[in-house]
């Protein structure tokens, strides 16, 4: 059987950081958990340098935690093609590089890495094959996913071990770097990672006005500006601390994924938006509220609702309905009901929501990882 050593992992940087994270997750795991040699093609290094600040888009190529990262130009000259050819999200891989694919005999393994839905359909899709109109190439779909007959998710081998040590002896000394005092006994620590959010005003009105301490840790991004305009401050930048009633806004500086995940771990709330930081969220173990990446004809809410199906598939009736209706009205569905009552609710729940993330987190841990199911599915080819 031929031995699919080398591996090459394309990326075209579209929007946020979504696409780049999950690609460079994908070949660092590959690499590190698979002693794989992976070639990572980048269109846009200088965003990749936002999550991994050790790149240097200026150089075409550089080596960061066993992988290659190699800079993609529209001038670009490819050495010969890997064992494995991933283009990831649908990207158009280079015409000479494909027409090199062509050329190779046995020709490379081609996958399109798709992106992730709960949605059923997407077991019926995963791993279908596209032959090329013209070439003698055929490219395989594969579709991350929630059950055994999907991709899975990604997860770092020993990611669960570490993020269960921090947060057995680790979050305390956590909230000392970020210069917090010690978490009060009924306070809310939360993470607040989004896009744009019609019922933010909403939310951060309930958490100044409501009973409980509310800490919202804000990594700098989209929602910044919407943040500044309901506390009145134009300037509010990474670094700056507010506090209205018993609320207390931190804004952080945008960090790397590693030190994102660490927040996850951290804090009893996380709100996270796309693909990559609801995957992490759901390995804190940590309750979440998820926003789905805008699409039009609102075809988020189909996901939406795929998700919630299956997070909510265990919980207990009440809180699979307060947890819903929250997800919803942060989506902006019509009819959901308003985020302030939502938030009400959701206190009251708080230890069974707790409970839940963390045998959610469990019952994700048995079903396929992404990466390895990548190798299992490039080896059977």
């Amino acid at each position: 059987m031929r031995a699919m050593r080398t591996w090459d992992l394309f990326c075209n940087v579209i929007d946020n950081y979504g696409d780049i994270g999950v690609s460079w997750r994908l070949a660092r795991i590959l690499a590190r958990d698979h002693a794989l040699a992976v070639r990572l093609w980048v269109d846009d290094l200088t965003v990749m340098q936002r999550i991994r600040p050790e790149i240097d888009p200026a150089r075409a190529q550089q080596t960061l935690a066993g992988v290659r990262v190699c800079r993609w130009q529209a001038d670009t000259v490819f050495p010969a093609p890997a064992d494995v050819v991933i283009e990831a999200f649908g990207c158009q891989l280079p015409a000479s590089y494909l027409q090199a694919m062509a050329e190779c005999t046995p020709p490379p393994v081609w996958i399109n890495l798709e992106y992730l839905s709960a949605e059923t359909w997407v077991n019926v899709h995963h791993g279908l094959p596209s032959p090329h109109p013209r070439l003698p190439l055929t490219k395989h779909f594969f579709f991350p996913g929630y059950d055994a007959a999907s991709g899975g998710l990604l997860r770092e081998s020993d990611l669960l071990a570490r993020c269960a040590q921090f947060q057995a002896a680790g979050v305390e000394d956590y909230w000392a770097t970020l210069g917090l005092p010690a978490r009060e006994p009924d306070e809310w620590r939360v993470s607040l990672f989004a896009y744009e959010a019609s019922a933010l005003p909403a939310l951060l009105d309930a958490w100044a006005t409501g009973q409980a301490r509310v800490t919202v840790l804000v990594p700098e991004g989209r929602i910044v500006p919407q943040l500044a305009a309901w506390l009145g401050e134009p300037d509010l930048q990474a670094g700056n601390a507010s506090q209205r009633g018993r609320l207390r806004v931190h804004v952080l500086p945008f960090s790397n994924q590693d030190d994102y995940d660490t927040l996850l771990w951290a804090c009893d709330l996380n709100f996270v938006r796309g693909e990559d930081s609801c995957v992490r969220a759901q390995w804190a173990g940590r309750p979440m509220v998820w926003q789905a990446y805008p699409q039009d004809a609102t075809a988020h809410f189909d996901k939406l609702d795929a998700l919630l199906a299956r997070y909510g598939a265990q919980m207990p009736t009440p809180l699979a309905q307060i947890v819903g209706d929250c997800w919803r009205r942060w989506n902006d569905v019509p009819g959901a009901p308003d985020i302030a009552g939502c938030w009400q609710a959701l206190q009251a729940q708080r230890a069974a929501w707790a409970a839940h993330a963390l045998a959610w987190q469990a019952e994700r841990a048995g079903a396929p990882e992404l990466g390895a199911a990548l190798v299992e599915f490039v080896q059977k080819r």
